[in-house]
């Protein structure tokens, strides 16, 4: 591998100002999306989908790099130019997805490993042909009754995230490494705080023995935040300071970004809470902290799109809204007043 061009893209994708826009949604996913606003998932919609948010004027300045799925790393714009190629040109960097899903643990309690490792040098060797400079696996962590998650549930998907990363690195791509603690449930923020932090632990420590070159990665974690049906939220601030201070605990200073998903949190509720962070004077960091958000940028601009060309433009303006909304979030920057006056703009 080539480190100082796993270092520059991985620089790149967390670049000032600007975050990764998560469009990766298998085929199961993107159908759901798609049945909201009663648009058949056929091929050629999710092909014109794509194309809106790759498309959009102005997006290079906010988006740094796009997450694809297999079947739109193989696509092209109504202009014959393969996606790849198209965000490369705008000075977007092209990856791709490359585990297979979550899927139970055998001889667990219901929790989650995710599969994809068998075959994936292979796959990763026909990305880079394709034009993909980075890669992304998701891991699944499930806060349960019962005391889960258990530790063999962290530490299967920790090596996982690991082999993974390492033969992305060995292939020349930049890994994204996403140990995702979800928010779904009626835990605390401390509770997630204290399963978060044990997770990233066990992953870094996973990466130190597999010999990741931690300058060349993305870390895409959780947010530490109350669990969905947790009768007492955290605002912001509290949001802010709770993954910060944990996320200093357990990430080396060598990593040079690190992209938090948004996991079900509402458009600018997300966008809130990356501001709070690099908003924190009480926490200093030496990481970018940046956004990787998926539902977060594009749930109102798919509403707005609703299937049809003639609704495009205002569709693209509803997209190029919440990207510069996250980006002025990106140097704590962002307010109530942000949000109207881009709207207005």
């Amino acid at each position: 591998m080539d480190q100082k061009v796993l270092i520059t893209t991985a620089n790149q994708m967390v670049s000032s100002g600007r975050g990764i826009l998560a469009a990766d949604e298998s085929s199961g996913t993107i159908k759901k999306r798609l049945d909201n606003i009663n648009v058949e998932s056929t091929e050629e919609n999710r092909r014109d989908y794509r194309e809106l948010l790759f498309t959009t004027k102005g997006i290079e300045n906010y988006i740094s790099g796009v997450i694809l799925f297999d079947e739109t790393i193989r696509q092209s714009s109504s202009n014959n130019v393969p996606f790849p190629e198209l965000l490369s040109t705008k000075g977007i960097v092209p990856g791709i997805k490359v585990d297979m899903g979550a899927k139970d643990l055998a001889l667990s309690h219901g929790e989650k490993i995710t599969e994809g490792l068998d075959g994936l040098r292979e796959r990763l060797l026909e990305y880079v042909q394709l034009g993909a400079k980075f890669t992304k696996w998701r891991a699944v962590i499930e806060i349960k009754d019962g005391g889960l998650p258990s530790q063999l549930c962290i530490e299967l998907n920790a090596h996982a995230l690991a082999r993974y990363a390492a033969l992305s690195q060995e292939s020349g791509l930049v890994p994204i490494v996403e140990p995702e603690v979800l928010m779904d449930g009626k835990h605390t923020i401390d509770h997630c705080k204290e399963v978060t932090e044990r997770t990233l632990k066990t992953v870094f420590h996973e990466l130190f023995k597999q010999n990741i070159l931690l300058e060349g990665m993305v870390l895409k974690p959780n947010m530490v935040i109350s669990g969905s049906d947790c009768a007492e939220q955290a605002d912001s601030n509290e949001i802010a300071a709770k993954t910060v201070g944990t996320l200093l605990r357990c990430v080396p200073s060598s990593v040079p970004g690190i992209t938090f998903l948004s996991g079900g949190q509402t458009d600018t509720f997300a966008t809130q809470n990356l501001n709070a962070m690099n908003a924190l004077d009480s926490h200093p960091h030496p990481w970018e902290l940046s956004f990787s958000y998926g539902r977060a940028l594009q749930a109102a601009c798919l509403k707005a799109w609703n299937g049809n060309s003639d609704n495009l433009e205002n569709a693209q303006k509803v997209f190029s809204h919440r990207c510069k909304c996250n980006s002025a979030a990106r140097d704590g920057s962002y307010s109530e007043k942000t949000e109207q006056e881009i709207s207005a703009a």
